[in-house]
């Protein structure tokens, strides 16, 4: 396929746009960058900032890996996939900051490509991003979903009420029953608009998430904080590791498929703590977070 060199290089110059704006917010650290190859086919380059003054750690990831074989994940929803030599390119990335009134956010995007001599290629594009908060603040969740809203309009009027709920159910801890955070967006499996709206719809996603997620930043990033909030940020970000090692679909085919478990795993936060049955104060606002904020409901 033609067009796959164009999303890759979009993909390769998307990464180093969010790396570079991250740094310019953050200047006490600079991302390391560390290229990879993958023994079946492809590789990618992980870049990563730890011990920032913004972000305690954040990583942007790209990757583009080809194989033979399709791990169980990848085929139990799509049968006719099986046994076709695949592809799979995207940029990932997971920002944890050390403010705890400066919420973690996730983005993706992504491309696959399942390909038999003598067939029509079967592609896909998937992606999304979301917010998890610490500590909820009304203007910062509306500023986010009005952000998403705003970039899914052109591709038409029902595109962002589906994905958003698609991302609310998605970002859900089963086990728990509750939600990882406020959602965003979330879709998979587009194909049917065609590959260069698909692809479009990409880069509108892509080039917005840094739209939605810095300004909440540069809103929170001088809150003053002291060890309580950093003992509720450590402890609310052990949903996040339940979720990603869970229920994640990325990081389930990641595993299962062989993938490079470094940079699979550097959407992990670099501190944190689980308590039995931790129940926060009644009025508090921590407590304001799970009753309040973390509730699926329409920001707009």
């Amino acid at each position: 396929m033609q067009q796959l060199d164009d999303v890759k290089h979009y993909l390769q110059r998307l990464q180093s746009r969010i790396c570079e704006q991250l740094e310019a917010e953050d200047t006490g650290a600079t991302f390391a960058a560390d290229s990879w190859q993958r023994p079946e086919g492809g590789g990618g380059m992980t870049r990563i900032l730890e011990g920032g003054d913004v972000f305690e750690k954040a990583g942007v990831g790209f990757s583009h890996v080809l194989g033979s074989q399709l791990p169980p994940s990848a085929t139990a929803n799509r049968p006719e996939i099986a046994g076709r030599r695949w592809q799979a390119m995207g940029v990932s990335l997971v920002i944890h900051p050390r403010n705890p009134y400066v919420p973690t956010s996730h983005a993706n995007v992504r491309l696959f490509v399942a390909e038999a001599p003598g067939e029509e290629p079967i592609w896909w594009f998937g992606g999304g991003f979301d917010l998890t908060p610490y500590y909820g603040f009304d203007e910062d969740c509306a500023h986010w979903h009005r952000t998403a809203r705003d970039l899914c309009l052109p591709f038409g009027e029902d595109v962002h009420p589906k994905f958003k709920d698609w991302c609310d159910r998605y970002f859900h801890l089963p086990h728990r029953n509750e939600p990882r955070g406020i959602g965003g967006l979330f879709y998979d499996d587009l194909s049917a608009w065609g590959f260069d709206a698909c692809f479009n719809f990409m880069q509108a996603v892509g080039d917005g998430y840094l739209n939605a997620y810095l300004p909440i930043v540069q809103r929170r990033k001088g809150m003053t904080y002291g060890p309580r909030e950093r003992a509720w940020q450590a402890y609310r970000r052990g949903r996040y590791v339940e979720f990603n090692l869970l229920h994640d679909r990325g990081t389930i085919f990641g595993l299962q498929s062989g993938g490079r478990t470094e940079s699979i795993l550097m959407s992990l936060p670099p501190t944190v703590e689980w308590h039995y049955n931790h129940q926060p104060l009644p009025g508090s606002a921590e407590e304001k977070l799970l009753t309040h904020t973390l509730v699926n409901k329409d920001w707009l």
